[in-house]
């Protein structure tokens, strides 16, 4: 996989990197916090950072797909960059219309780049790919633009992770 820009690491460091008490998803508290809006909502470092995940999206791919939530901004514009269509995975069954937890592009046999914005636990990406296996789907690689201690949650379980950047905690249990 090739090396992610140092460059482009710093920026999406600065323009997100929040210091203060914050509950973070998992329900651990930490005193950073990485606002991935500060930098999804930027066309500047969408534009990177959704180069920087096309690096590593493998050639056996024929679909992306994210979590719903704000990964949707970063696969679209990785879908904008490939080419390649797009599966939103909902954490629950939408409650009207189609009834699917899976919207757009995953049909059974895809092979699939799944995207994470930030991962702290990757229980929110691994319940997305455990939704996609079960309708048939390979996820081929889970790609997350920052990694805050999910990539080894998801290798544990089997999954081919690569991350933009590596900002792991300096405290303990954050």
């Amino acid at each position: 996989m090739p090396a992610m820009s140092d460059d482009l690491v710093a920026r999406l460091v600065e323009a997100s990197e929040l210091h203060g008490d914050f509950m973070l998803s998992s329900g651990k508290r930490s005193s950073v916090y990485f606002d991935k809006f500060l930098f999804l909502t930027r066309p500047d470092l969408l534009r990177a950072l959704a180069q920087a995940v096309t690096g590593v999206v493998p050639e056996t791919v024929d679909h992306l797909a994210a979590p719903e939530g704000a990964a949707t901004l970063l696969v679209a514009a990785v879908s904008l960059e490939t080419g390649l269509p797009v599966a939103v995975v909902r954490k629950e069954p939408k409650a009207y219309g189609t009834m699917s937890q899976i919207e757009g592009h995953a049909p059974p046999g895809a092979r699939v780049c799944l995207i994470e914005d930030v991962s702290t636990t990757g229980h929110q990406v691994r319940r997305a790919a455990e939704v996609l296996a079960a309708r048939r789907v390979s996820v081929e690689r889970i790609v997350l633009a920052i990694d805050r201690g999910g990539a080894d949650h998801l290798r544990e379980a089997g999954y081919d992770v690569a991350a933009v950047a590596v900002l792991r905690p300096e405290e303990p249990g954050a």
